[in-house]
This record gives structure tokens, C-alpha cells and sequence, in this order.
């Protein structure tokens, strides 16, 4: 009889069904939103909002608290504000296409040398200190493997050399390089650059950045101080090096083939 059991007549195979679906559906809408709360709203090409056709609306605000005693961050409307100095014009009419730059491509930010205004402070270990630093101040640290390449000379795109390599900047968490720092020729300029190491390739006692010419490596982004690299740092040297890998000279441009 129906009448000795709680639930009488009440499919529980069904009713278990139902609930997984509706738990699912609310799992993919709230991962959805999440998944909104950088780059978003979304922006067309001359910087209004796009209509993106999203079904479901930005998430509301959530406020996260950095460590370190770096204060809060709230996304996504406590995002960076967006670039609006950009040196482009359009192109073509229709969006989806890229803009040219005007003047100096290389410092333009654009393009392959397009960066993000991150925070203009170190990145921090779970320790507080900076992430990325001259493997000349830490002891502790030394070429287990591979080449050293300091003391070798840097040759730009066009075949010259334009300085000598003087350090490494090692990031300490990874035990990797992620810089060569190199002392530029004095006919070129004055000081220290970095290089990030995916752009320099160590061949037959030398280093070679293909990116850049040699009158160009004045025009690298230099660090505020000799023992850290900020995060925006990072992002405005890395760019001039992208940049250049297009922009360095007008045949780069044209079809290669």
C-alpha cells in the first residue's frame, strides 16, 4: 500500500534526474559568469561597447584581497581602465580588421607589440619578495647547465653587435632566465636593457635578437630600478621586441614567403 511509505507514489529515479539537471544548468550559468570577470564588458574596435550577443549579463562585482598587504581588487569593473591613446587608424571600414599604427610602431603598443596596463609593481613570490631579480644578487644561484652567456656580445637583426651581455634575471620560484641584460654600445645609447630570453638565441659564441636593429635598442623601455622589474615593465619590453619582430623595417610588412 501507497499509504506506508513517506514519499507514496513519488518517482525518486526521476526526481534525482530532474535535480542533477537543474543543478547542472545553474553550475554552467554560474561558470559562465565567472568566466566574465576579466576582459568584460567587451569593447569593439574604436572602443564602444560591443554587442557581444551574451545570454548571460556580467557578473556583479567581487572584491579580492591581495596578499602582502597589497590592498583589495575588485572585477570586473575595478578592471584597468582601457587604453585610449592608442596611435591607429582604421583601416578598412568594416570592423574585425586591424588598424595601422601611426609613428613609431615599435612604441606604439600595438599590434604584435600590443601590451596590458598591469599593475606597475613587482610580482611577488608566496614570500614577498620580487619573482624576478639579477642572478647576480642572489648567491645562491649558478649555470648548473647549458651556456653562460655572459660576457658574449649581442648581434641585432641587421648583423651588428650592439652590446655585451652582463647578467641574467632569473626568475626564483621557476630557477629559470627570463631576461639576459646587456650593456648597450655607447654609440647607441647609454645603460643596461633587457632582453626576454625568447627573443635571444645563444649561437657560436654570441647572441643574436633578430627583432630589433641596432638603432632601435635605444628605444627599449628601461627599468626604474636595477634589482626588480615591474609588471608593467615586463609588458611595455616584451611589446618593443614583438613590435619589432613586424615593424622593425618596412620588407617585414610584405608577404614572406
Amino acid at each position: 500500500m501507497t499509504e506506508d511509505y513517506i514519499l507514496g507514489n513519488t518517482d525518486l529515479a526521476s526526481l534525482a534526474l530532474w535535480i542533477f539537471f537543474f543543478f547542472f544548468v545553474g553550475l554552467v550559468i554560474y561558470l559562465q559568469r565567472e568566466n566574465q570577470r576579466e576582459g568584460y564588458p567587451l569593447v569593439d574596435d574604436d572602443g564602444s561597447q560591443a554587442d557581444a550577443g551574451g545570454v548571460f549579463p556580467v557578473p556583479d562585482d567581487k572584491t579580492f584581497i591581495l596578499p602582502h598587504g597589497r590592498g583589495e581588487k575588485s572585477v570586473p569593473s575595478g578592471q584597468n581602465p582601457d587604453r585610449t591613446d592608442l596611435p591607429l587608424a582604421r583601416a578598412f571600414e568594416s570592423g574585425g580588421f586591424p588598424w595601422d599604427p601611426t609613428g613609431d610602431a615599435l612604441a606604439a603598443g600595438v599590434g604584435p607589440g600590443s601590451w596590458c596596463p598591469r599593475a606597475d609593481e613587482a610580482e611577488f613570490d608566496g614570500h614577498g619578495s620580487p619573482k624576478i631579480v639579477p642572478m647576480e644578487s642572489e648567491e645562491e644561484f649558478h649555470v648548473s647547465a647549458g651556456f653562460d652567456p655572459r660576457g658574449l656580445p649581442v648581434v641585432s637583426g641587421d648583423g651588428k653587435t650592439v652590446g655585451m651581455v652582463t647578467d641574467m634575471w632569473i626568475d626564483k620560484p621557476e630557477q629559470l632566465v627570463r631576461y639576459l641584460q646587456i650593456e648597450l654600445d655607447g654609440t647607441l645609447g647609454a645603460g643596461t636593457r633587457l632582453v626576454p630570453m625568447g627573443f635571444a638565441r645563444i649561437w657560436f659564441g654570441k647572441v643574436i635578437v633578430k627583432s630589433l636593429f641596432a638603432d632601435q635598442f635605444e628605444g627599449v623601455p628601461m627599468t626604474a630600478s636595477s634589482r626588480q622589474v615591474t609588471k608593467l615593465e615586463e609588458e611595455k619590453i616584451s611589446a618593443f621586441y614583438g613590435g619589432g619582430t613586424l615593424y622593425a623595417t618596412e620588407a617585414r610588412l610584405n608577404p614572406q614567403l
